[in-house]
């Protein structure tokens, strides 16, 4: 796997955030200190990079970087010292945040940005009666930390706009969204969005239209699925029609001054209400532990994600970058690596190990790197060439099952003309074969759809490869047949 980057990262407050903060920059080859008081904080911790080792790589088709090492501090100058990122993440009390502001700058670098992850309060704010308030930023996240990539960057005037740079720069490293919002304003973009559903939502639970599941139905199988993808903006301007937004703006913006909202307004939440939704909540989802719900929208995000991925929308375009700045595996054996992943849980069958059409799916991933690796790539396979599977023979050594991490080599048994011949091995972190999958491609002229000899340069390589490869021993598995 690739080496850790050598990069660290102090978070100062150990909950829910904070372990997610820990866990995103862990996962992505940082070190990472944490100071916390509670006696609780590496178990709490730790029970959060369980669920986040389970399901952050299985977002991506290449392995993260090597983890980096995990420490624990009750020393404050011991936890920032030489930290290039600090996350701040204590309770939502301001002068609890000045408080410990004001101990991370007494012994934070000079040069390393602090950012809080404060929901609601503005950076300015955050600033007052800072040594250094130019450090100190907004970097708002979402939970999952781990999975979910949005951060809402707050600066103020007294940020300088290249130091801020910098820090998004840190933010995306390890695959995170920066949004950096334009004004200061309480509660930033997404919290005073959420206020609003949030606000209407108590207002259904309180006059009795709805009950908590009903409302989360209307979210989850409506228009939650239509916001992971396109948001609020655009997802309207489709309901335009061929008129666009202007138009959709001119049909239902007459209903903005319908008495349709309470949003000026909020229910108070008396020990009734207050019973009411927390009976309808536990009547909804509480024969399930908190931590089988956290696996349960894990597993739901990434198999959401993994589909936006495809198509590179949304939170997916976010992982293709990520992915693609992450490090080339090196050859194994003398074979390039073609495939370098941990197994996702959805990948699994009823009997708990990898199912068979994703042992293809593996091998069609290694020959398109391979591909790509002899220079039919993109631009290739767009000037009219490419390859067609046209047999493909797998052989089960060893289970698979989620969580795992495989390497794929690809050793060229034939490279002439128009055939191509290549053995895929998945090797585990023992380094056992656990499988081979052996397959034949044909070299095919995408203008007349007929099987065609490969232009030069794939020519070329193939043959420079196969004299690389032809004192390689025969696999055993080669030309098996079934049985």
């Amino acid at each position: 796997m690739a080496e850790a980057i050598n990069k660290k990262a102090a978070i100062v407050g150990g909950g829910v955030i904070g372990g997610g903060w820990a866990a995103r920059f862990l996962l992505n080859g940082w070190d990472v200190a944490v100071f916390d008081p509670d006696p609780q904080a590496e178990r709490k911790i730790n029970d959060v990079l369980a669920n986040a080792r389970r399901s952050l790589p299985a977002l991506y088709d290449r392995s993260l970087p090597d983890e980096g090492k995990l420490t624990f501090h009750d020393d404050m100058a011991k936890a920032v010292a030489g930290a290039q990122w600090i996350q701040e993440s204590v309770p939502e009390q301001l002068a609890l945040k000045h408080k410990i502001l004001a101990q991370i700058q007494a012994h934070a670098p000079s040069d390393c940005l602090i950012g809080s992850s404060t929901s609601g309060f503005k950076p300015s704010e955050l600033q007052q009666g800072s040594i250094k308030p130019e450090q100190i930023v907004v970097a708002h996240p979402f939970n999952p930390v781990y999975l979910l990539p949005l951060i809402e960057v707050v600066p103020s005037a007294a940020t300088d706009a290249s130091v801020l740079e910098a820090g998004c720069d840190v933010l995306r490293s390890v695959g995170l969204k920066p949004l950096v919002v334009r004004k200061e304003i309480d509660a930033h973009i997404a919290d005073r969005l959420l206020e609003a559903v949030w606000r209407e939502g108590l207002w259904l639970v309180h006059d009795e239209v709805a009950t908590t599941e009903e409302i989360d139905d209307a979210i989850r199988y409506g228009f939650g699925l239509r916001w992971a993808q396109m948001g609020l903006f655009e997802t309207y301007r489709i309901a335009g029609g061929e008129a666009g937004m202007e138009h959709f703006i001119g049909q239902f913006g007459p209903a903005l001054k319908w008495p349709w909202t309470k949003l000026m307004d909020v229910p108070e939440l008396t020990p009734e209400l207050t019973a009411r939704i927390a009976q309808q909540s536990d009547d909804q989802s509480g024969h399930m532990s908190i931590r089988d719900l956290e696996r349960l929208r894990d597993d739901n995000l990434v198999g959401m994600m993994r589909a936006l991925k495809k198509s590179g929308s949304g939170a997916g375009g976010t992982i293709n970058d990520h992915e693609a700045s992450l490090p080339e595996p090196m050859p194994i054996n003398d074979l390039p690596v073609t495939g370098d992943r941990q197994i996702p849980q959805s990948w699994t069958d009823y009997n708990g190990h990898m199912n068979e059409a994703h042992y293809v799916e593996v091998s069609s991933q290694a020959s398109d790197r391979f591909m790509e690796l002899v220079g039919a790539d993109a631009n290739y396979i767009a000037s009219g060439g490419s390859y067609f599977t046209v047999e493909t023979h797998v052989c089960y050594l060893h289970e698979i099952s989620a969580g795992d991490h495989i390497r794929v080599t690809t050793q060229l048994i034939k490279g002439e003309g128009k055939k191509l011949h290549l053995f895929h091995r998945l090797i585990n972190d023992e380094g056992a074969v656990a499988a081979t999958i052996e397959t034949m491609l044909l070299h095919v002229d995408l203008k007349t759809r007929r099987t065609s000899e490969p232009g030069g340069v794939v020519a070329t390589n193939l043959a420079e490869m196969a004299k690389r490869h032809a004192s390689l021993p025969k696999p055993d598995q080669l030309g098996r047949a079934i049985g």
